[in-house]
């Protein structure tokens, strides 16, 4: 008896070791029904998240920007998750999130702020390979440890489900990404957009802008939700030019006016409807 309970022990630890280097506990479809749940919270808090009432507006991003890097071969899980975009109206927050089961979440202060299709697409693509490599539920196997291992079956346990979109909706701390996180979907961001009409660079526009702005130094001005998830935004800058040049495509900034940045028609159907 003694000799099973130090076997059993054994395994725990060895599965907890695990935990904490990377492996993740959830199936796609705990995935799915977390996303579901965490979305019904969002639609049920108009308050803090107001969905933007311009049904135009989210059908053009949907149909023109969201659904084409979704349609990428790159995207591996289009068929498997729940894709959905929804745009939150709220001017001042310049950011974007994704959860699991596929939820993108976009902030028409993020709209407002970028230039062109492109950019838009590279943010896109970013939080599409959040989803993809299942960022978030990997942290939250790492954060939850054990517990999960004792309560392995999420579907006959409501509570623990509810527990942990509480977590994720309390100021989003689970959806805090690491750098190794930030940097896989930056690199996933440009495979995703090489199949696409959008500059496959784009990733990095919104980071340019910000520092030709001042605005990463300030920390403020609607970046305070950003730069607590995602991390090291100059850094990053650098590193896609990096990748650009390994894959032998331009190195191209915001301030180009490439024919795969669609900068005149983000500004005619995305950025003055945002007036």
């Amino acid at each position: 008896m003694k000799l099973k309970r130090i076997k059993i022990l054994i395994s725990g630890l060895v599965i907890f070791a695990a935990c904490s280097t990377g492996i993740n506990l959830f199936t796609d479809n705990d995935e799915l029904a977390l996303g579901k749940q965490f979305d019904t919270e969002i639609r049920n808090n108009s308050k803090e998240y107001p969905v933007n009432n311009d049904p135009q507006l989210k059908d053009y991003i949907d149909k023109k920007i969201f659904k084409e890097i979704i349609n990428s071969p790159e995207v591996k899980k289009a068929s498997v998750y729940n894709y959905e975009m929804e745009i939150i109206k709220n001017d001042t927050t310049l950011n974007a999130f994704a959860v699991p089961g596929g939820y993108v979440y976009i902030y028409t202060g993020l709209l407002k702020y970028l230039d062109s299709e492109a950019a838009l697409a590279g943010v896109i693509g970013h939080e599409i390979a959040h989803v993809e490599r299942r960022h978030a539920t990997q942290r939250i196997t790492s954060a939850y440890g054990l517990t999960l291992l004792m309560n392995l079956a999420l579907g006959n346990n409501p509570s623990q489900v509810a527990e942990i979109v509480a977590n994720l909706f309390s100021g989003l701390t689970l959806l805090a990404n690491s750098r190794a996180n930030e940097d896989e979907s930056d690199e996933y961001s440009i495979k995703y957009l090489s199949s696409t009409r959008f500059y496959p660079g784009s990733v990095k526009f919104f980071f340019e802008k910000l520092r030709d702005d001042g605005k990463v130094a300030q920390g403020g001005g609607g970046l305070a939700t950003f730069l607590s998830t995602h991390p090291d935004p100059i850094a990053r800058i650098s590193t896609t030019d990096q990748r650009l040049k390994s894959l032998g495509m331009d190195v191209k900034t915001y301030k180009d006016d490439g024919s795969n940045f669609f900068k005149t028609d983000y500004q005619k159907n995305i950025k003055s409807r945002l007036k």
